[in-house]
């Protein structure tokens, strides 16, 4: 595999295991962390996939647009288009003031982040 692919991949697995680490603390979990981490994994697991393919991208954190760019490839990723959406905002808005997650939101970013996570590590053919 590309180096740059398994640097990609690297980065989505630290995000990922920061996001459930932070879920299975028991005093005062910091739910914002968990999304924004669990979005940043399935960004970067994206971001992967794009570099694999040989796509260029510009800077986004926009899921939407990411998919827009993987779904030529992957047609039956469409189907991960409201999840895309619902991660998106959680790159940034989570980090400051005006939004705060709680336990669902956190629970529901990490369903997707997993999903996501599965996907893509089964096509790369990488352990689970």
């Amino acid at each position: 595999m590309n180096p740059l692919v398994d640097e990609w991949i690297a980065k989505a697995e630290g995000d990922f295991s920061t996001a459930q680490r932070e879920l299975q603390v028991a005093d005062a979990p910091n739910y914002d962390a968990v999304c924004f981490h669990a979005q940043q994994s399935v960004e970067k697991y994206l971001k992967a996939k794009l570099v694999n393919a040989g796509i260029e991208f510009e800077k986004t954190h926009d899921l939407g647009i990411i998919l827009d760019m993987l779904v030529p490839l992957e047609p039956s990723w469409e189907e991960l288009r409201e999840d895309m959406d619902s991660l998106s905002g959680l790159a940034v808005e989570v980090r400051y003031p005006g939004y705060c997650s709680e336990a669902h939101d956190a629970t529901e970013a990490m369903e997707i982040a997993r999903r996501v996570r599965r996907i893509v590590r089964q096509q790369f053919g990488l352990p689970q």
